[in-house]
């Protein structure tokens, strides 16, 4: 069972990335979290030393958030071609692949090339990101392509995330679902049927 200090850790987290996607971390204060948390700043500075590791935390919890629809996904998959579409689709979940969650992505990536920690964070989820695909494709690809494979996909991955940030809900996550097929099935000759699993799930 969690600690009460650990369950207000995590609203405080939360609390941090709410505010991040609200007002991006520029606009972005001690005193929002808090009022978004329903407490007070001392309170937020009784659990963290100030507002950079409120924001370290906020990414942490914006990754662990990514990673819980990712892991749901591939706790069902019996196949290697079932486990890519896995960690694709999971990375546009629909509760996720939201503009004001892109738009809080976007502002702690932003600090990323300031901040040894953030930087730091940002490795191991790269690094988890690239481990779980070469996984995926080793049964898929021939073992020259691996690599490449998995930074494209990467790379597409955070332009989608890019491009969703800046212009909304004028880029929909189908779009997003179909330019992954479409590299995929340029990179590896498979239909992962990433865009039929959409329309199958829409109204």
């Amino acid at each position: 069972m969690k600690s009460l200090s650990e369950i207000r850790r995590a609203e405080l987290r939360r609390a941090a990335f709410a505010v991040l996607q609200q007002q991006g971390m520029a606009g972005a204060t001690l005193e929002k979290v808090a009022a978004q948390a329903g407490a007070s700043k001392g309170i937020v500075l009784h659990y963290f030393r100030n507002k950079q590791e409120v924001f370290e935390h906020a990414m942490r919890e914006a990754n662990a958030q990514l990673m819980e629809s990712i892991v749901l996904r591939m706790r069902q998959a019996r196949s290697p071609q079932e486990r890519l579409f896995a960690i694709i689709d999971g990375n546009f979940a629909e509760h996720f692949f939201q503009p004001s969650v892109c738009q809080g992505w976007l502002s702690l990536c932003a600090a990323v090339p300031h901040d040894k920690t953030l930087a730091r964070i940002q490795r191991v989820i790269h690094a988890r990101m690239r481990s779980n695909l070469v996984s995926a494709l080793k049964d898929l690809v021939a073992a020259k392509d691996i690599e490449a494979t998995a930074l494209g996909i990467t790379t597409l991955i955070d332009g989608l995330w890019l491009r969703r940030s800046l212009q909304g809900e004028r880029f929909t996550r189908r779009e997003a679902l179909e330019q992954m097929e479409d590299y995929v099935r340029a990179r590896t000759g498979l239909a992962l049927g990433l865009a039929d699993a959409f329309r199958q799930a829409s109204p």
